[in-house]
Order: C-alpha cells, then structure tokens, then sequence
C-alpha cells in the first residue's frame, strides 16, 4: 500500500520547493509555481535555491529562465537531468532523494532525549545558533515558518539542554525533514530519534528528504531508501 517509487519521488520534490517557497516567503520573497519550476528570482539567501526543477523533461533553458547574470543564482535540478554549464551555472553538489514510512510506534531508544516544537521566536534563535554550529548564518529561520501550520521546527533536548533538531514540512501526503543536526553532545547522528519525532508528529506519513555524504549513510542506516539523484548548481557568486 501507499506510493510507489515515481510517486514518492515526485512528492519529495514538490515537498521540498513547498518548504523552500516557506522560507523565501517568510523573508518576502514568495515564490512562482508552474507545472515544470518553481522559482523565486529576487532572493540571495544563503542555502536556498532561486529555482527548483519539478518535472525531468524541462528543458535547460526554461529551468533558468529569469536568471538575471549579475545577480547570484542556484537551480536545483531535482532529477539530475540537465547540463547548466552553458548557461553559465557550475555543479555546486549532487545529493539522492530519500523516504521511509516509519513503522507505527516504533519504540524509543530509551535514552533521555526529549523532542519538542519550537514555538517562539527566541527559541527559534537559539535553534538556529546551535544548527548553525553558532556560524555566521543569523535571521535565516524566521519566526513565521512557527506560524506556518505546514512546517514545525524540532528541538531535541537532553537534561533541558539542546543536544540537536531538525524541520519538517508537510505537503501532499508526506512529511519532509530536513536540517537534521546535532550539536555534538549526542553520540553519532540522530537520525533513528528524528524519524521517530517526526512519525509521532505526523503519523503514518512517509518521510522524504534528500541527503549526501554522511547523513546519507547514516539516514540509510536507519531504513531510508534511495528514490533517485538530484544536482545543486549555481552561478559563481551565489553562496549556497
């Protein structure tokens, strides 16, 4: 039961330009739907794409049309289809398109880490801080996305302390996770907690992402499987 392959990749993607609509709207830059991209041109906010590909057959030059050249410009292409390089774009990074139905209530690790939604400003920036590694990365997460009845933002705590979190966003039947992080005081990742946070939250839903790397393998680890390939490119100014 439930969605097939092609299905869960297609609402991973729609899932993932619905959250980054979120958050460029949170800073008043609302993005555009069509049936082949999403784009929201005029911002420059560091690890948000301008663009996102929402079907493999557009065409290059439809996914970047509106890129203004003197501005920064990132595009996800969320089906690795497409060559950007004559457009002038340069491959930032390739990820994979992840889900996983959680098992219904599933036990917890037993251990004495507590999950809880963020749900007020102040919160939020201390959040943010500890999933910024305390960098240079401030303002990002605006207080909205607390209003957004789609998204809740996760904090996962130890003796009252932040040990970690995580957002999620629910759209068209699944529950998208992403900015998993943990703030060092957790032994390893904390991705088996983060599924069970989430299922709680959202029960029966599948969890979709995209990830590269590590949490790749550690989100692998826990029961995530591989929908398919997805590439972040940009122009050279853009920061993302």
């Amino acid at each position: 039961p439930g969605m097939g392959a092609e299905a869960l990749l297609h609402a991973a993607v729609i899932n993932n330009a619905r959250w980054c609509d979120a958050v460029c709207r949170s800073h008043g830059y609302p993005g555009e739907f069509t049936g082949w991209r999403w784009s929201s041109l005029g911002h420059a906010l560091p690890f948000y794409p301008n663009a996102i590909t929402l079907s493999p057959d557009v065409p290059a030059a439809e996914a970047t049309v509106g890129q203004d050249p003197s501005r920064p410009f990132a595009i996800k292409d969320s089906f690795a289809r497409l060559d950007l390089a004559p457009e002038r774009l340069t491959p930032l990074f390739s990820a994979e398109w992840i889900a996983l139905l959680p098992a219904p209530d599933e036990p917890s690790a037993g251990d004495d880490l507590s999950w809880e939604t963020v749900t007020d400003p102040g919160e939020l920036a201390r959040w943010e801080a500890a999933w910024s590694g305390d960098g240079d990365v401030t303002g990002l997460f605006r207080p909205a996305l607390l209003a957004d009845p789609h998204c809740a933002v996760l904090a996962c705590r130890r003796d009252g302390t932040l040990a970690g979190g995580a957002t999620t966003y629910t759209t068209g039947g699944v529950a998208g996770i992403s900015n998993v992080f943990t703030s060092g005081m957790t032994d390893g990742p904390l991705w088996a907690d983060v599924v069970r946070a989430v299922a709680k939250l959202r029960p029966g839903l599948p969890i979709v992402g995209y990830e590269r790397g590590e949490d790749l393998a550690a989100a692998r680890q826990v029961g995530f499987r591989v929908l398919g390939p997805l590439r972040v490119w940009a122009s050279g100014s853009a920061v993302t």
